[in-house]
């Protein structure tokens, strides 16, 4: 999962943004709100957090350009203002919940897997594909019942492409879900980390067809079918 983090405390930032990858979540931060806003108009997010006192433009105004551009993403509202009118006025801007600061970094976690259950239809938490299964709560994954040791990178990969089961993704998607904006992603990245799943998903069960494939021209999917 892919969270765009407004916050202009660096402290505070640095300790979500930390707390949230330990998590498994991609998190990439903006320290204003322009570069929040340049940022979730530009790149797909499964969850934004916005503090409202921001620089530049403030959270109340992030969040209601967000809507006015078509951007259903889910919107955390985290702010230090506790009062009723400012909640009401977070919400008419457009933001699907509300969190004051200071706050338990559990609570935080509670919220954000609620809005991400609101934002798609909920599924169950084992991904099978054929003898592959990926249960999405403990990231356990195995195949004919051997379990299978995933970094984080690759699990994320594995994921993204059994989530869409059958459906091509593009390099450019991938890159998306799965790496910083500012990171320096090499041309070949993706390749490796496909040759990196093959290896540990395909290649040691003889006996068990390929799932994941290479469309050529096109991008990478996981399917059970010849």
């Amino acid at each position: 999962m892919k969270v765009l983090l407004v916050e202009d405390d660096l402290k505070i930032a640095k300790a979500i943004k930390l707390g949230l990858e330990q998590e498994n979540y991609i998190v990439e931060t903006a320290y204003d709100g322009q570069l929040g806003y340049d940022l979730a108009t530009d790149i797909n997010y499964d969850v934004i957090i916005i503090d409202l006192m921001l620089p530049k433009i403030d959270g109340y105004k992030l969040c209601r350009t967000i809507r006015e551009k078509g951007i259903q993403t889910p919107i955390l509202i985290l702010t230090a203002k506790s009062d009723i009118k400012d909640k009401i006025k977070g919400f008419n801007c457009g933001a699907d919940d509300y969190l004051v600061k200071p706050f338990e970094f559990e609570e935080l976690l509670v919220r954000l897997k609620a809005l991400l259950r609101r934002k798609t239809k909920p599924l169950d938490k084992i991904i099978k594909v054929a003898d592959l299964k990926i249960n999405t709560e403990t990231y356990q994954v195995t195949r004919a019942n051997k379990k299978i040791d995933l970094t984080k990178k690759e699990y994320l990969l594995l994921e993204l492409l059994a989530k869409n089961k059958g459906r091509i993704i593009s390099k450019e998607k991938i890159i998306d879900n799965l790496w910083h904006f500012s990171d320096n992603i090499l041309p070949n990245t993706v390749e490796v980390y496909i040759k990196y799943l093959r290896d540990k998903i395909d290649k040691p069960f003889k006996n068990s067809q390929k799932l994941i494939k290479t469309v050529r021209g096109y991008g990478y999917k996981i399917d059970d079918k010849d």
